[in-house]
């Protein structure tokens, strides 16, 4: 009995140290190359294979700064001075959850977010968050703030199997990425929180609220 626990224990902490080393070296891989595709459009794919996922990867310089600007306003104002993980905001979540008797707010920073699109799930549990934090704390080691908010922004959901700022872009005016006007950047970060909702539901109050939250203050976010 004794030899089997030792046993299963050992395969255990063998798996989770595999896991870090995949992600250890997809980082390094990913640091110069394109990340065609993610965890998360794994799951998409694999849930309904019939449904093609669209996404076209597209360079930093080649995505309108309007829009990661929007996005930095939008999702993680304190992008650059964080490490990783925002605790003035993880704080604020937890408290207005407490108040709320719900989950309301996640706190989760643009690095915890791509870590989990690149390498994760969305469901919620303890194993899930710890391996996140794993992941992030590596990735703000591994990329550049430039890289995280390139990649971030060529991977994250805005939509049905809409993966990407350029998919997105096309599929909602019809154009390019590099040629967003500051308005619709402002609704394309907007819809982030729950993208697969406002893709249908675009005059959606709180949408159109934090639309305008984001024009407001995307002139004062920093960008890499």
């Amino acid at each position: 009995m004794k030899a089997f626990i030792v046993r299963s224990l050992l395969i255990l902490v063998s798996l989770v140290l595999l896991v870090q080393l995949w992600i250890f070296t997809s980082l390094v891989w990913w640091r110069t190359h394109s990340v065609e595709t993610t965890m998360m459009m794994r799951l998409d794919y694999w849930s309904e294979p019939s449904k093609p996922i669209k996404h076209e990867w597209r360079d930093y310089d080649q995505i309108s700064d309007y829009v990661k600007h929007a996005v930095v306003a939008g999702e993680d104002g304190k992008f650059l001075q964080h490490h990783g993980f925002d605790w003035a905001g993880i704080q604020f979540a937890l408290e207005r959850n407490k108040d709320k008797g719900k989950v309301v707010a996640g706190g989760s920073t643009i690095s915890q977010q791509l870590a989990k699109n690149l390498f994760l799930f969305n469901q919620r549990s303890f194993l899930r968050k710890g391996q996140e934090a794993i992941a992030t704390w590596m990735m703000e080691r591994i990329w550049s703030k430039q890289r995280i908010l390139e990649v971030y922004l060529n991977s994250v959901e805005f939509g049905d199997n809409i993966y990407g700022i350029e998919a997105a872009t096309q599929h909602y005016f019809g154009q390019s990425s590099k040629s967003l006007s500051r308005e619709q950047a402002a609704f394309l970060a907007a819809i982030l929180p729950n993208p697969k909702y406002y893709q249908d539901h675009r005059d959606d109050r709180k949408l159109l609220n934090k639309k305008r939250m984001i024009q407001k203050y995307m002139r004062y976010s920093n960008i890499p």
